[in-house]
């Protein structure tokens, strides 16, 4: 009865929503104003599919006017009885479709970010989550973070791998995958995860652009670009003189670089040691299982030599690192010990390479066993029974061998060649 004839006009329909009393009022042709209290109104239409009555809101009545809301209301009719086609399922599809693309479009940080929180438990140690946020940070989010993971493509996985990067001590400027060909190799591979995730996720479709299936068709492989000459690591003969002029230097930086070559530690361990860690009346440094390369906690025996050095470092209330960085609460960085060398003038050393320097010696000027020169540069030797073995039974002999380096360390020049015949 109430589609017989129009029953609205604006003045009316200004006088009802002012008024604000719930209930419906009818115009023409299905549509309906319908009330629901001051300042809430809104266009609906009614119409029958297959002898179903069904009803489809219009939009706001702040919104739309009627002359509006009949227009729409027309079109409904028309798309209904020309085209047979249910216009609220085609809405609902519409929304549904629309909701499904605003759920695929994650940007690749969010994806990367979702792909960290679902797997990091399930790897070895804490610093390799570590490397992997920090190889985020540094080459793969300032180029393709911001991009939704639907969209990236051959060309962006590209950006990453060919961007610029500067130079390094060690390794020249130039593009990403030819300078620095080993870390680019990981950076690729962790894009590639993070797309294979958005893909099981139902964020992206389509071949991953970061598989090696197709970047393999346009850089090539990385066992095929030549190596980047590092600087070289200091012949052993040399260091009693290079030491003597590391002593010579005051601040934090050289006394760091002292205890790392003592100890034979890598940098970042170094640096990222902790007072909470050091037993001065044992005199050993327990590196824990997170922050070592094999996952494994380390024990380093202290020689008299570096005891001294740790007597000798500044403190900081509160803070918890050995070697403390300028700002209250950090660690020293790896740069400060790079500008030690520079300020040395031995730029064509690298902090790592002394680690080599110690193995050279040992192999050449003592008679240390094999396993027991590894065991001190925490390499893994033996299996895992032997490994549990030879935590214990080699303590006293890595004792010997570091008091040993460290008064190689302390040695005149002239004792560079003197051979230490230790067999116990």
């Amino acid at each position: 009865m109430e589609d017989a004839a129009v029953n609205l006009t604006a003045k009316k329909v200004a006088r009802l929503i002012s008024k604000g009393d719930p209930g419906n009022h009818y115009d023409g042709k299905g549509l309906r104003l319908e009330i629901r209290g001051p300042s809430a109104a809104s266009w609906t239409t009614r119409y029958q599919i297959d002898g179903v009555t069904k009803y489809m809101g219009l939009g706001s009545a702040s919104a739309f006017t009627l002359a509006e809301a009949r227009e729409r209301n027309r079109r409904l009719v028309r798309q209904k009885l020309a085209d047979k086609i249910d216009p609220l399922a085609v809405r609902n599809a519409e929304r549904s479709a629309q909701a499904a693309a605003a759920r695929k479009a994650i940007t690749f940080a969010e994806a990367a970010k979702a792909f960290l929180a679902g797997n990091e438990s399930g790897w070895r140690n804490a610093k390799h989550a570590a490397q992997w946020r920090a190889t985020l940070a540094t080459y793969i989010e300032p180029i393709i973070g911001s991009l939704s993971v639907a969209d990236i493509d051959v060309t962006h996985v590209l950006k990453v791998l060919e961007q610029h990067v500067p130079a390094k001590l060690g390794y020249a400027a130039g593009t990403f995958w030819n300078a620095r060909p080993e870390t680019a190799s990981r950076v690729r591979g962790r894009v590639e995860a993070v797309l294979d995730w958005a893909t099981a996720r139902q964020h992206r479709v389509g071949d991953n652009p970061a598989s090696w299936r197709t970047i393999g068709r346009v850089l090539p492989a990385p066992g095929k670009i030549a190596k980047v000459e590092h600087h070289a690591a200091l012949p052993y003969t040399e260091l009693p003189a290079f030491m003597a002029a590391l002593r010579a230097r005051e601040g934090v930086a050289a006394q760091a670089l002292a205890f790392t070559i003592m100890t034979a530690a890598r940098t970042n361990e170094a640096l990222g040691a902790r007072w909470d860690e050091i037993d001065i009346h044992k005199k050993v440094w327990t590196v824990p299982a997170s922050r070592m390369k094999a996952g494994e906690t380390h024990v380093v025996p202290l020689s008299e030599a570096a005891i001294a050095l740790l007597d000798a470092l500044p403190r900081e209330r509160g803070a918890e690192f050995l070697f403390i960085g300028r700002r209250t609460g950090t660690r020293l960085s790896e740069t400060a010990l790079i500008g030690v060398l520079g300020r040395m003038r031995r730029t064509d050393l690298t902090i790592h390479g002394f680690r080599s320097t110690f193995r050279d010696w040992a192999a050449e000027q003592t008679s240390f066993p094999h396993d027991v020169c590894e065991m001190a540069l925490a390499h893994t030797v033996g299996d895992a029974s032997t490994r549990a073995y030879r935590r214990t039974k080699l303590l006293p002999k890595r004792r010997q061998l570091m008091d040993t380096w460290a008064a190689y360390c302390a040695s005149p020049a002239s004792a560079a060649g003197d051979v230490v015949p230790i067999r116990k």
